[in-house]
């Protein structure tokens, strides 16, 4: 075969390769429907929208005011920024700890938590629960 008919093979092959790979990428979104292309579920009249807001309660929401309430029961988790990151608690137990940026949560229990620097281990936060009057609390302390 001739360096000609050798290009022309090639070039065809490149050609009708793109053209099933077209092929298969529409029938392939075919197949999977109209789900990706356009919205799901029916419209909703204003009156519809009206009667669903209307059976919201419209009253503001706050924290549990339950001076009362026995330590670590039925308490809300609050969250505390700190240095080293945020940390979300309630009266029972920290929940959470996000570190912040250049910071790692290296530990957490119940009711402590350290986070230290990324760059410098030695950068310590740490962070301690209390509970007053049903009411969480942290404690931080830093160390260098």
């Amino acid at each position: 075969m001739s360096r000609n008919g050798q290009r022309v093979v090639i070039v065809a092959g490149w050609l009708v390769a793109a053209v099933l790979a077209v092929l298969v990428g529409v029938v392939g979104i075919g197949l999977v429907g109209t789900g990706l292309t356009t919205r799901a579920g029916e419209s909703v009249s204003e009156a519809q929208v009206e009667q669903e807001l209307g059976s919201v309660s419209t009253a503001p929401t706050t924290a549990a005011e339950s001076p009362t309430a026995a330590p670590g029961k039925g308490t809300t988790a609050q969250s505390f920024p700190t240095r080293g990151g945020t940390v979300v608690a309630d009266c029972d137990k920290i929940t959470s700890m996000a570190p912040a940026q250049g910071y790692e949560v290296h530990e957490q229990s119940a009711r402590e938590g350290e986070f230290r620097g990324l760059r410098d281990n030695h950068v310590r936060i740490k962070v301690q629960l209390t509970c007053a009057a049903g009411t969480p609390q942290i404690r931080e302390r830093g160390e260098s």
